[in-house]
Protein backbone atom coordinates (compact mmCIF):
# COMPACT_ATOMS: atom_id res chain seq x y z
CA UNK A 1 0.00 0.00 0.00
CA UNK A 2 0.67 3.45 -0.47
CA UNK A 3 1.15 6.27 -2.88
CA UNK A 4 5.00 6.90 -3.49
CA UNK A 5 6.08 5.75 -0.41
CA UNK A 6 3.62 8.12 1.43
CA UNK A 7 0.58 6.52 3.34
CA UNK A 8 -2.92 7.47 1.67
CA UNK A 9 -6.11 8.56 3.46
CA UNK A 10 -9.36 8.99 1.76
CA UNK A 11 -11.79 11.31 3.71
CA UNK A 12 -14.85 10.72 1.15
CA UNK A 13 -15.53 7.31 0.95
CA UNK A 14 -19.01 6.16 1.44
CA UNK A 15 -21.24 3.42 2.55
CA UNK A 16 -24.78 2.58 3.38
CA UNK A 17 -26.76 1.75 6.80
CA UNK A 18 -29.40 -0.85 6.21
CA UNK A 19 -31.78 0.29 8.10
CA UNK A 20 -31.68 3.88 6.79
CA UNK A 21 -31.73 2.47 3.14
CA UNK A 22 -34.60 0.51 4.44
CA UNK A 23 -36.90 3.33 5.68
CA UNK A 24 -36.21 5.57 3.10
CA UNK A 25 -36.92 2.84 0.28
CA UNK A 26 -34.36 3.49 -1.53
CA UNK A 27 -33.89 0.91 -4.49
CA UNK A 28 -30.87 -1.45 -5.22
CA UNK A 29 -27.81 0.43 -7.62
CA UNK A 30 -24.78 -0.89 -9.52
CA UNK A 31 -23.16 0.31 -6.10
CA UNK A 32 -24.78 -1.82 -3.49
CA UNK A 33 -22.56 -4.22 -3.17
CA UNK A 34 -19.63 -1.95 -2.50
CA UNK A 35 -21.73 0.18 -0.03
CA UNK A 36 -22.51 -2.85 1.86
CA UNK A 37 -19.23 -4.35 2.16
CA UNK A 38 -16.29 -4.01 4.71
CA UNK A 39 -14.32 -6.90 4.52
CA UNK A 40 -13.54 -7.86 0.99
CA UNK A 41 -13.97 -5.73 -2.15
CA UNK A 42 -13.59 -2.72 -0.03
CA UNK A 43 -10.59 -3.42 1.17
CA UNK A 44 -9.93 -5.12 -2.06
CA UNK A 45 -9.71 -2.18 -4.01
CA UNK A 46 -8.26 -0.08 -1.16
CA UNK A 47 -5.06 -2.30 -1.48
CA UNK A 48 -4.90 -2.42 -5.12
CA UNK A 49 -5.18 1.58 -5.43
CA UNK A 50 -2.86 2.40 -2.22
CA UNK A 51 -5.05 3.88 -0.17
CA UNK A 52 -4.45 3.01 3.40
CA UNK A 53 -6.94 4.60 5.42
CA UNK A 54 -10.48 5.36 4.89
CA UNK A 55 -13.08 7.58 6.30
CA UNK A 56 -16.12 5.98 5.89
CA UNK A 57 -19.53 8.40 5.87
CA UNK A 58 -23.03 7.65 4.66
CA UNK A 59 -23.94 8.18 1.22
CA UNK A 60 -26.80 10.66 0.86
CA UNK A 61 -29.69 11.68 1.85
CA UNK A 62 -28.38 9.93 4.69
CA UNK A 63 -29.95 11.05 8.01
CA UNK A 64 -31.48 14.50 6.59
CA UNK A 65 -33.82 12.80 4.74
CA UNK A 66 -35.30 11.40 8.01
CA UNK A 67 -38.20 12.83 9.84
CA UNK A 68 -37.50 14.54 13.39
CA UNK A 69 -39.70 11.86 15.11
CA UNK A 70 -37.76 9.29 13.94
CA UNK A 71 -34.23 10.11 13.34
CA UNK A 72 -32.75 10.63 17.38
CA UNK A 73 -33.12 6.98 17.83
CA UNK A 74 -32.18 5.88 13.99
CA UNK A 75 -28.78 8.00 14.45
CA UNK A 76 -27.91 6.22 17.53
CA UNK A 77 -28.02 2.77 16.04
CA UNK A 78 -26.88 4.01 12.80
CA UNK A 79 -23.43 5.65 14.37
CA UNK A 80 -23.23 2.47 16.44
CA UNK A 81 -23.14 0.21 13.83
CA UNK A 82 -21.16 2.05 11.96
CA UNK A 83 -18.66 2.41 15.17
CA UNK A 84 -18.22 -1.39 15.05
CA UNK A 85 -17.02 -1.33 11.70
CA UNK A 86 -14.35 0.78 12.83
CA UNK A 87 -13.12 -0.70 15.64
CA UNK A 88 -13.19 -4.67 13.76
CA UNK A 89 -10.65 -2.38 10.98
CA UNK A 90 -9.17 0.39 13.23
CA UNK A 91 -6.18 0.40 10.90
CA UNK A 92 -7.76 1.29 7.86
CA UNK A 93 -11.14 3.17 8.99
CA UNK A 94 -12.24 5.77 10.63
CA UNK A 95 -15.87 7.69 10.35
CA UNK A 96 -17.80 10.63 9.80
CA UNK A 97 -21.29 10.31 12.47
CA UNK A 98 -24.70 11.15 10.79
CA UNK A 99 -26.32 13.24 12.28
CA UNK A 100 -30.56 14.00 12.83
CA UNK A 101 -30.35 17.38 12.01
CA UNK A 102 -34.66 17.26 11.41
CA UNK A 103 -33.89 17.36 15.67
CA UNK A 104 -31.46 20.04 16.46
CA UNK A 105 -30.96 19.60 20.35
CA UNK A 106 -30.90 16.14 19.67
CA UNK A 107 -27.72 16.11 16.82
CA UNK A 108 -25.86 17.95 19.41
CA UNK A 109 -26.24 15.43 21.46
CA UNK A 110 -25.31 12.29 18.80
CA UNK A 111 -22.13 14.91 17.79
CA UNK A 112 -21.08 15.06 21.02
CA UNK A 113 -21.61 11.28 22.11
CA UNK A 114 -19.85 10.10 18.39
CA UNK A 115 -17.29 11.97 18.79
CA UNK A 116 -16.77 11.47 22.69
CA UNK A 117 -17.39 8.40 23.02
CA UNK A 118 -17.39 6.25 19.77
CA UNK A 119 -14.21 8.23 18.31
CA UNK A 120 -15.59 9.89 15.13
CA UNK A 121 -14.15 12.37 12.99
CA UNK A 122 -16.29 15.07 12.45
CA UNK A 123 -19.88 14.83 10.87
CA UNK A 124 -21.20 14.58 7.16
CA UNK A 125 -24.11 16.71 6.40
CA UNK A 126 -25.96 16.09 3.13
CA UNK A 127 -27.94 18.81 1.33
CA UNK A 128 -30.68 20.30 2.76
CA UNK A 129 -32.64 19.31 5.95
CA UNK A 130 -36.90 19.49 5.44
CA UNK A 131 -35.87 22.04 2.78
CA UNK A 132 -33.51 24.61 4.62
CA UNK A 133 -29.84 25.55 4.76
CA UNK A 134 -27.54 25.25 7.64
CA UNK A 135 -27.58 28.62 8.20
CA UNK A 136 -30.71 28.61 9.80
CA UNK A 137 -30.72 30.01 13.08
CA UNK A 138 -32.11 26.28 14.53
CA UNK A 139 -29.05 24.46 13.49
CA UNK A 140 -26.34 27.12 15.05
CA UNK A 141 -26.17 24.39 18.41
CA UNK A 142 -25.10 22.09 15.86
CA UNK A 143 -22.22 24.50 15.42
CA UNK A 144 -21.01 25.59 18.23
CA UNK A 145 -21.34 21.84 19.56
CA UNK A 146 -18.73 20.87 16.32
CA UNK A 147 -16.76 24.11 17.16
CA UNK A 148 -16.56 22.59 20.74
CA UNK A 149 -15.66 19.70 19.86
CA UNK A 150 -12.79 20.79 17.29
CA UNK A 151 -14.47 18.66 14.70
CA UNK A 152 -15.07 19.60 10.98
CA UNK A 153 -18.47 19.20 9.39
CA UNK A 154 -18.30 17.68 5.91
CA UNK A 155 -20.55 19.63 3.68
CA UNK A 156 -21.95 17.13 0.59
CA UNK A 157 -24.25 17.24 -1.89
CA UNK A 158 -27.86 15.63 -1.92
CA UNK A 159 -30.99 16.07 -3.86
CA UNK A 160 -31.31 19.99 -4.58
CA UNK A 161 -34.70 21.22 -3.70
CA UNK A 162 -37.67 20.43 -5.80
CA UNK A 163 -38.26 24.18 -6.46
CA UNK A 164 -35.05 24.95 -7.71
CA UNK A 165 -35.30 21.20 -9.61
CA UNK A 166 -38.25 22.53 -11.85
CA UNK A 167 -37.31 26.43 -11.79
CA UNK A 168 -33.69 26.02 -13.10
CA UNK A 169 -33.90 22.20 -14.51
CA UNK A 170 -37.27 21.61 -15.75
CA UNK A 171 -37.31 18.72 -18.52
CA UNK A 172 -33.56 18.25 -18.83
CA UNK A 173 -33.40 17.17 -15.21
CA UNK A 174 -34.93 13.90 -16.82
CA UNK A 175 -33.38 14.02 -20.35
CA UNK A 176 -29.79 14.67 -18.65
CA UNK A 177 -30.14 13.75 -15.25
CA UNK A 178 -26.63 14.73 -14.00
CA UNK A 179 -27.19 18.29 -14.95
CA UNK A 180 -29.28 18.10 -11.61
CA UNK A 181 -27.17 16.30 -9.96
CA UNK A 182 -22.87 16.12 -10.13
CA UNK A 183 -22.32 18.12 -13.35
CA UNK A 184 -24.25 21.20 -11.71
CA UNK A 185 -26.87 20.92 -9.45
CA UNK A 186 -24.86 19.31 -6.68
CA UNK A 187 -22.47 22.04 -6.52
CA UNK A 188 -24.48 24.81 -7.03
CA UNK A 189 -26.80 23.90 -3.96
CA UNK A 190 -23.69 22.61 -2.02
CA UNK A 191 -21.76 25.61 -2.73
CA UNK A 192 -24.47 28.11 -1.90
CA UNK A 193 -24.91 26.37 1.53
CA UNK A 194 -21.22 26.96 2.56
CA UNK A 195 -21.76 30.31 1.22
CA UNK A 196 -24.60 31.37 3.39
CA UNK A 197 -23.02 29.95 6.31
CA UNK A 198 -19.95 32.60 4.94
CA UNK A 199 -22.64 35.18 5.39
CA UNK A 200 -24.48 34.24 8.33
CA UNK A 201 -22.39 35.66 10.42
CA UNK A 202 -21.67 32.07 12.14
CA UNK A 203 -18.48 31.98 11.57
CA UNK A 204 -18.08 35.38 14.05
CA UNK A 205 -20.10 33.54 16.55
CA UNK A 206 -18.00 30.58 16.03
CA UNK A 207 -14.62 31.46 14.92
CA UNK A 208 -12.75 28.20 15.85
CA UNK A 209 -15.49 26.08 13.47
CA UNK A 210 -14.07 24.57 10.36
CA UNK A 211 -16.00 23.06 7.50
CA UNK A 212 -14.98 21.17 4.24
CA UNK A 213 -16.25 20.58 0.61
CA UNK A 214 -15.69 17.94 -1.73
CA UNK A 215 -15.00 18.13 -5.36
CA UNK A 216 -12.22 20.59 -5.35
CA UNK A 217 -14.65 23.11 -2.98
CA UNK A 218 -17.96 22.59 -5.07
CA UNK A 219 -16.55 25.51 -7.63
CA UNK A 220 -15.56 28.14 -4.93
CA UNK A 221 -12.19 28.64 -5.17
CA UNK A 222 -12.81 29.47 -9.13
CA UNK A 223 -15.20 32.00 -8.13
CA UNK A 224 -13.83 33.32 -4.71
CA UNK A 225 -12.00 36.38 -6.28
CA UNK A 226 -14.88 37.25 -7.55
CA UNK A 227 -16.86 36.80 -4.83
CA UNK A 228 -14.68 38.64 -2.44
CA UNK A 229 -14.42 41.61 -5.29
CA UNK A 230 -18.25 41.58 -5.64
CA UNK A 231 -19.47 41.13 -1.76
CA UNK A 232 -17.07 43.92 -0.61
CA UNK A 233 -19.09 46.41 -2.63
CA UNK A 234 -20.40 49.00 -0.63
CA UNK A 235 -19.21 47.15 2.17
CA UNK A 236 -22.28 44.22 2.51
CA UNK A 237 -19.60 41.99 2.94
CA UNK A 238 -16.11 42.39 4.31
CA UNK A 239 -13.17 39.29 3.57
CA UNK A 240 -15.26 37.13 1.92
CA UNK A 241 -12.20 35.51 0.84
CA UNK A 242 -10.53 35.41 4.49
CA UNK A 243 -13.36 33.57 5.69
CA UNK A 244 -13.61 31.21 3.05
CA UNK A 245 -9.93 30.23 3.10
CA UNK A 246 -9.96 30.28 6.91
CA UNK A 247 -12.85 28.02 8.01
CA UNK A 248 -12.79 25.78 4.92
CA UNK A 249 -10.66 22.55 3.30
CA UNK A 250 -11.11 21.35 0.08
CA UNK A 251 -10.87 17.54 -1.10
CA UNK A 252 -10.76 15.78 -4.36
CA UNK A 253 -13.44 13.87 -4.68
CA UNK A 254 -14.50 13.01 -7.85
CA UNK A 255 -12.72 15.75 -9.38
CA UNK A 256 -9.17 14.71 -10.61
CA UNK A 257 -8.55 17.92 -12.29
CA UNK A 258 -4.97 19.23 -12.89
CA UNK A 259 -6.25 22.57 -13.52
CA UNK A 260 -8.94 22.42 -11.13
CA UNK A 261 -5.81 21.46 -8.62
CA UNK A 262 -3.82 23.76 -9.54
CA UNK A 263 -6.46 26.76 -9.00
CA UNK A 264 -6.96 25.15 -5.19
CA UNK A 265 -3.44 25.57 -4.12
CA UNK A 266 -3.22 28.80 -5.78
CA UNK A 267 -6.47 30.07 -3.77
CA UNK A 268 -5.83 27.82 -0.52
CA UNK A 269 -2.55 26.68 -0.41
CA UNK A 270 -1.47 22.90 0.27
CA UNK A 271 -2.72 22.93 3.87
CA UNK A 272 -6.22 23.14 2.96
CA UNK A 273 -6.21 19.94 0.58
CA UNK A 274 -7.15 16.84 1.51
CA UNK A 275 -7.28 13.55 -1.02
CA UNK A 276 -10.45 11.84 -1.39
CA UNK A 277 -11.98 9.55 -4.07
CA UNK A 278 -16.05 9.25 -3.52
CA UNK A 279 -15.50 5.96 -3.78
CA UNK A 280 -17.80 4.11 -4.57
CA UNK A 281 -19.16 6.25 -7.57
CA UNK A 282 -15.79 7.10 -8.93
CA UNK A 283 -12.75 4.19 -8.83
CA UNK A 284 -9.99 4.30 -6.22
CA UNK A 285 -7.53 3.08 -9.00
CA UNK A 286 -8.80 4.27 -12.18
CA UNK A 287 -8.93 7.91 -11.32
CA UNK A 288 -8.19 9.15 -8.31
CA UNK A 289 -4.71 7.19 -6.91
CA UNK A 290 -3.25 7.38 -10.38
CA UNK A 291 -4.17 11.03 -10.86
CA UNK A 292 -2.59 11.94 -7.22
CA UNK A 293 0.43 10.05 -8.30
CA UNK A 294 1.69 11.86 -11.22
CA UNK A 295 -0.01 15.22 -10.64
CA UNK A 296 2.87 18.01 -10.60
CA UNK A 297 2.74 18.47 -7.40
CA UNK A 298 6.27 18.70 -4.88
CA UNK A 299 6.98 15.52 -2.71
CA UNK A 300 6.14 17.97 0.52
CA UNK A 301 2.65 19.47 -0.58
CA UNK A 302 1.78 15.97 -2.00
CA UNK A 303 2.22 14.26 1.48
CA UNK A 304 -0.21 17.21 2.74
CA UNK A 305 -2.58 16.16 0.80
CA UNK A 306 -2.39 12.37 0.81
CA UNK A 307 -2.29 12.41 4.58
CA UNK A 308 -0.95 14.77 6.94
CA UNK A 309 -3.84 17.36 6.45
CA UNK A 310 -6.12 14.66 7.09
CA UNK A 311 -4.23 13.32 10.60
CA UNK A 312 -4.17 17.31 11.37
CA UNK A 313 -7.77 18.31 10.99
CA UNK A 314 -9.46 14.57 11.93
CA UNK A 315 -6.54 14.25 14.77
CA UNK A 316 -6.21 10.91 13.02
CA UNK A 317 -3.38 10.33 15.12
CA UNK A 318 -4.89 10.85 18.36
CA UNK A 319 -5.67 7.90 20.67
CA UNK A 320 -9.05 6.16 20.06
CA UNK A 321 -11.53 6.37 23.18
CA UNK A 322 -12.82 3.38 24.11
CA UNK A 323 -15.97 2.04 22.24
CA UNK A 324 -18.50 2.05 24.33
Amino acid sequence: MSIRGKTVIAIEEHYVDGEVIGLLGAPKSRFSRQLEDFASLRLQEMDEAGIDIQVLSHAPPGLQAVAAATAPDLARRVNDRLAAIVEANSTRFAAFASLPTAAPDAAVRELERAVTRLGFRGAMIHGLTEGCFLDERKFWPILEAAEALDVPIYLHPSEIHPAVLQAYFGPYAKSHPMFAMAAWGFAMETGTQAIRLILSGALDAYPKLRFILGHMGEAIPFLVSRMDETFSRGNQFNDFRRYFSEHFYVTTSGFFSDAALLCCLQELGADRIMFAVDWPFLSNSGAGSKWIERAQLSEHDREKILNSNARRVLRLGAQEPALK
